[in-house]
């Protein structure tokens, strides 16, 4: 019992409280979801992003996607941080870094689809 009073008096002491601190932005793993998820998401509203090369998403692409690449993720105005988009690209590591991104943005309703190839099973 005494440590614990030590160590609150040295988290206010230094700036702290002893409240609990903010809960960090969700990891990818919390907002992974695979392809029947992914399509209820989308038929309930969420927007399925592409973030892949222009060039790729020309060659093929799921159909009703955007394609918002990767390296434009962060200026890009999708439309409010409370609207629902699922994220894919050919592997899974960009639409990863893209939903990871958003969160720590304050995009609450991010999801990770990760490979394209995932829309289908």
């Amino acid at each position: 019992m005494r440590i614990a009073s030590i160590l609150v008096a040295l988290a206010v002491a230094c700036g702290g409280s002893s409240s609990p601190a903010p809960a960090a932005p969700a990891a990818s793993s919390d907002v992974a979801v695979d392809g029947p998820k992914a399509h209820q998401l989308v038929a309930a509203g969420a927007t399925l992003v592409d973030v892949r090369s222009a060039d790729e998403y020309a060659q093929q692409h799921i159909d009703g996607a955007v394609n918002v690449p990767m390296d434009q993720v962060a200026s890009h105005d999708f439309g409010g941080k409370d609207k629902p988009l699922v994220f894919y690209c050919t592997a899974g590591h960009r639409s990863k870094q893209a939903v990871d991104q958003l969160r720590a943005s304050g995009y609450t309703h991010v999801y990770l689809l990760g490979p394209m190839s995932a829309w289908g099973k």
